[in-house]
């Protein structure tokens, strides 16, 4: 893994924010990261965090590329004959997190495309041809629409997996309250 910090203050920090000469600009990079962190661990974060004071705003720009945090629940079981929670894991490709004069911070995407990467805000490609459009409607892509019917397809197919799930829960749940009602 990779951690590159870097902090400019003074007049050449002017380039990236006006506030940055004064307070300073911050760039970090993160490249290729693992990790696997305790869920506690983050409940506990915010107190640590915690100040009594209100902080200065520093821009800053985090790059992280390649990252993989894997979060495990480590709070005690509620049920003793659950085989417990999975554990989560965050991958990111590449995220961008800007923090600008106003103390906002602003997140941003990268889109891969080969070893290329582009801004997630980029229009569509010109060799995109749109359909003719109907009363009403603005057209859609042409190479959209069996995307979407894919993205529906699995939709329905999540739907029936949350639904078997559901209907799972409350016989479990049944098993221990026959009264329970939804």
């Amino acid at each position: 893994p990779e951690v590159c910090l870097r902090l400019e203050v003074g007049p050449n920090a002017a380039v990236h924010s006006p506030l940055a000469v004064q307070n300073g600009f911050l760039h970090m990079l993160v490249h290729s990261y693992t990790a696997e962190l305790f869920m506690s661990f983050l409940t506990n974060l915010g107190p640590f965090l915690e100040d009594e004071i209100i902080p200065e705003v520093i821009p800053m720009e985090i790059e992280v590329v390649d990252a993989k945090i894997t979060l495990k629940d480590d709070s005690p079981q509620v049920y003793p004959t659950s085989p417990g929670p999975v554990p989560i894991t965050l991958a990111v490709d590449h995220v961008i997190v800007k923090r600008r004069d106003d103390g906002v911070f602003y997140l941003t995407g990268q889109q891969r495309w080969g070893n290329l990467f582009f801004p997630q805000e980029q229009k569509a490609p010109a060799e995109c041809v749109l359909a003719a459009p109907a009363a009403g409607t603005h057209g859609l892509q042409l190479k959209e629409v069996p995307e979407l019917q894919r993205e529906l397809q699995t939709m329905k197919i999540a739907l029936a997996e949350a639904n078997m799930d559901k209907a799972r829960l409350l016989q479990e749940i049944r098993k221990y309250n026959p009264l329970f009602q939804l």
